[in-house]
């Protein structure tokens, strides 16, 4: 599928595939395994992890198991947001690199702001300085040729920006129809930096919408066809997340155009997924 292999250039010259295949709340062991095995074999090329997921060792096995060639594929994984000290972020990556079996990643990520437990609690602007110049020198060493962030706001990226010798490449945020976060998505094009949309099917909420579904049916396409594409004609880099072969294949089939005019109804949709779990990354 060339919507597979289609890329964005990101800000320091890198060619990331538009379209990733996500595995949040995919379950380690076999589940991961074949999930991702099925992706590759669709033609998926970027494939995003995180140590917090803790299937790491299942997604690279399943990479080293899959017959493409390390070099045409794109992996991301996450520092987990507890940790903001050098040592820990080291021992972290560590991890990660040898969980995944790999001898260099493609992009790692602070995964939030603050940790989990404090949650939007306050800004750990320190905190996150220490963190960036570490995966500064990541990226220098080389074994990682790509850095970023993720579900930072508007507050928390200026602060990364004001200290960074590097930039952050992308920004992966929650970013779904009706829930685009303006305020980051505007500052983020402002200084190059892509958006990443994680969940961008509400984790199957959105599937109930039924105003996205009556824009779907023009097209004769799924909501979540329509939904994915939606993100891609955003700009943003989509990461839908599939564990049936049935549904990693129909995430693929993104080879449409919506019209400006729908694109404009879709963007101004209310939240399509209201009840669906909110990540406090608006600001």
């Amino acid at each position: 599928m060339a919507i597979l292999t289609d890329t964005y250039t990101l800000n320091n010259g890198t060619k990331i595939p538009k379209v990733g295949f996500g595995t949040w709340q995919t379950p380690d062991g076999d589940v991961a395994y074949q999930a991702v095995s099925n992706a590759l074999k669709a033609g998926y090329r970027h494939i995003d992890t995180a140590q917090n997921y803790r299937n790491e060792r299942s997604v690279g096995k399943a990479i080293a198991d899959s017959d493409v060639d390390r070099d045409d594929l794109w992996i991301t994984t996450k520092l987990p947001a507890e940790d903001k000290k050098r040592d820990a972020i080291l021992a972290d990556f560590d991890h990660s690199l040898a969980a995944l079996g790999l001898d260099y990643l493609d992009l790692y990520l602070i995964h939030a702001p603050w940790p989990w437990r404090e949650a939007a609690s306050r800004h750990f602007d320190a905190e996150n300085t220490e963190t960036w110049q570490t995966l500064e020198e990541l990226q220098k060493s080389g074994r990682v040729k790509s850095i970023g962030i993720s579900n930072f706001d508007v507050h928390d990226m200026k602060n990364i920006l004001n200290i960074a010798e590097i930039k952050p490449v992308v920004n992966q945020v929650q970013y779904y129809i009706g829930f685009t976060e303006p305020k980051i998505a505007a500052y983020a094009a402002a200084n190059d930096i892509r958006l990443e949309a994680y969940s961008p099917l509400a984790t199957g909420d959105i599937l109930n919408s039924k105003a996205v579904r009556d824009i779907a049916d023009k097209y004769s396409v799924s909501v979540a066809r329509l939904a994915l594409r939606f993100t891609l004609q955003n700009g943003t880099i989509t990461l839908p997340k599939a564990i049936s072969e049935t549904h990693i294949q129909e995430n693929t089939q993104l080879d449409f155009t919506i019209s400006a005019s729908d694109m404009t109804l879709l963007n101004a949709l209310p939240d399509a997924a209201p009840d669906h779990f909110h990540n406090a990354t608006q600001g």
